[in-house]
């Protein structure tokens, strides 16, 4: 693979895979990152690899909703690969405000499997991978895990988004011929994860001493999966994959969310000891463990059976949900400054000084249709 597009490459799980792929030895290709670099989004995430790869690793500031713009960076860049991770993702966004997850996850969908038709016609040596959830599957009750053949069920605005796109890009397959596939993966976790999930809230709230929310109960239980697990399977699916294939991608990592509190707790508790920290006031840091009210259509059990990709591809998670988290809480207290940047939008200096502040794209801004993130 000569030229891989990365869409969504400075949200969580897409930097990350921008740093896997630049750690494979056999990798020697060259990667465009397409990012809109909407709030979510943090070019501080890859500053060191685009600082050491700097002519093999492009920034492009764009929308994938730009239909006209897209696929003039197919025609540019002569894309491979298409490595689909740009979404709206936040449940509790999307129940507020459906708009954007709609435009984006399926417009924007639509928009990337045009531009890949047109420009790949009846080749069969690219690939064209979608990132998907396993919330389109729906609630589970006590036991089970969710299959690639489990009927699509989806509880949320975001959930329905991601399914109507997973459904169009294998329709894609069936009625074009495009080489895709796609990967439904568990709650991910791990570095440089936008503090407005779960992890990172708990974990930020009780370094300052302020409350843990947990919804209802706290007995929602999810399949947690360290990102670089994820990373690999992703990289797995793309070289090994069946075209027109879906695998489900999980991290044998089924625990409640309390427990899950409890266990960044715990973790907090190795590192940063609670008699230590001044904020807490004398008080442990599950003490300030608070339930709140819980959200709307809340899904109850999510798990992932993942022996497709076992079975086919050789793959398995390698980290266990205890070192994750370890790992987790770790990379977070050594990188204080980075939340502190993300949390006051100092972050978003970023696109002021490269792009000017005007909402300006890459390959509209003074006509070079590429810019080097830093």
């Amino acid at each position: 693979m000569r030229t891989i597009l990365v869409t969504g490459g400075y949200g969580f799980i897409g930097s990350n895979f921008i740093r896997y792929l630049f750690r494979q030895k056999g990798f020697k290709g060259r990667v465009v990152n397409l990012d809109k670099l909407t709030y979510a989004a943090n070019p501080d995430s890859l500053k060191e690899v685009t600082a050491k790869f700097k002519a093999r690793c492009t920034s492009v500031k764009c929308d994938i909703c730009d239909h006209e713009l897209v696929d003039k960076l197919f025609k540019k860049y002569r894309f491979d690969c298409v490595v689909h991770f740009a979404a709206e993702s936040h449940v509790d966004r999307s129940i507020y405000g459906p708009k954007d997850f709609v435009e984006t996850n399926i417009h924007g969908t639509f928009s990337l499997l045009e531009a890949a038709r047109a420009a790949w016609a009846d080749r069969k040596d690219v690939r064209f991978h979608h990132i998907s959830t396993d919330e389109v599957y729906g609630s589970l009750g006590r036991t089970g895990k969710f299959k690639e053949t489990t009927p699509y069920d989806p509880r949320s605005p975001y959930s329905a988004s991601k399914a109507a796109s997973d459904h169009l890009v294998m329709a894609y397959h069936h009625t074009y011929g495009l080489p895709v596939t796609i990967s439904n993966c568990s709650n991910n976790y791990g570095p440089y994860q936008f503090p407005e999930k779960l992890l990172p809230v708990v974990l930020i709230n009780a370094i300052e001493g302020k409350p843990l929310p947990i919804y209802g109960d706290g007995k929602n239980v999810r399949d947690w999966l360290y990102v670089e697990d994820h990373c690999s399977a992703i990289w797995r699916v793309i070289n090994k994959g069946r075209p027109g294939r879906t695998y489900n991608v999980g991290g044998d990592g089924e625990m409640t969310n309390l427990e899950l509190v409890k266990g960044i707790c715990d973790a907090l508790e190795k590192l940063v000891p609670s008699s230590e920290n001044k904020a807490l006031k004398g008080k442990r840091y599950a003490d300030l463990i608070t339930f709140v009210k819980d959200r709307p259509g809340h899904d109850r059990r999510y798990a992932i059976d993942y022996s497709r990709l076992r079975r086919e591809l050789g793959w398995q998670p390698s980290v266990g949900l205890a070192e994750g988290l370890c790992r987790t809480v770790a990379w977070y207290l050594s990188n204080w400054q980075w939340v502190t940047l993300v949390r006051s939008g100092e972050y978003r200096k970023w696109e002021e000084k490269n792009y000017g502040g005007r909402g300006k794209t890459a390959a509209r801004a003074g006509g070079r249709g590429r810019r080097n993130a830093r």
